[in-house]
């Protein structure tokens, strides 16, 4: 496999990535700079480290991450995502919706792995390719890190878009990518 064939890859393990940023920048308007920042390296770590488990758990695990991805991802970003519009029509009342809102390390945490557990088994295929895991895994993680910068660049002029919709259609973005992995 070539650098343009991992960039590419890379570019495709990273869109849900960059969707799930953007989203949690709009929707969570009351994040800092340092905790935004947070998310392309969650993220880029993430996808970084998932094909290297799967590079060397190989073979043994291959079929249960085939079977049970596209599950495990729903599960964690359709709740993560119907929790956010819980809380945006329950709190629909008070001050300006979402703008004191921040993004927790835990909820972080766990949107890191469901974005990458399709890089777990992208490194299941590497072990049997016998791909140069250091530089697949870093190339990917490089471009998830890339793109998740610029889904921060870009979530001002969505947010003023969307408004005070903005945690709504985040939360309608995650389960949607959930549905997504739960079917494809």
């Amino acid at each position: 496999m070539s650098i343009t064939e991992i960039i590419l890859l890379g570019l495709a393990l990273s869109m849900d990535a960059f969707a799930v940023t953007l989203s949690n920048a709009v929707a969570f308007r009351g994040t800092g700079r340092a905790r935004r920042f947070l998310m392309p390296v969650f993220f880029g770590v993430f996808q970084a480290v998932m094909p290297v488990i799967g590079f060397f758990l190989g073979s043994l695990v291959s079929e249960w991450v085939d079977q049970y991805a596209g599950l495990i991802t729903f599960v964690i970003l359709g709740f993560i995502g119907g929790k956010m519009i819980w809380d945006a029509l329950r709190d629909k009342g008070e001050d300006e919706e979402g703008s004191g809102a921040q993004i927790t390390i835990p909820v972080l945490f766990f949107q890191a792995i469901a974005t990458s557990i399709d890089a777990l088994a992208v490194g299941v295929s590497f072990a049997m390719l016998s791909i140069n895991i250091g530089m697949a895994a870093s190339i990917i993680g490089v471009t998830t890190f890339l793109c998740c910068i610029v889904a921060l660049f870009i979530q001002k002029g969505v947010g003023r878009v969307l408004g005070d919709k903005a945690a709504i259609v985040g939360g309608l973005v995650l389960i949607a990518i959930g549905l997504k992995s739960l079917f494809l």
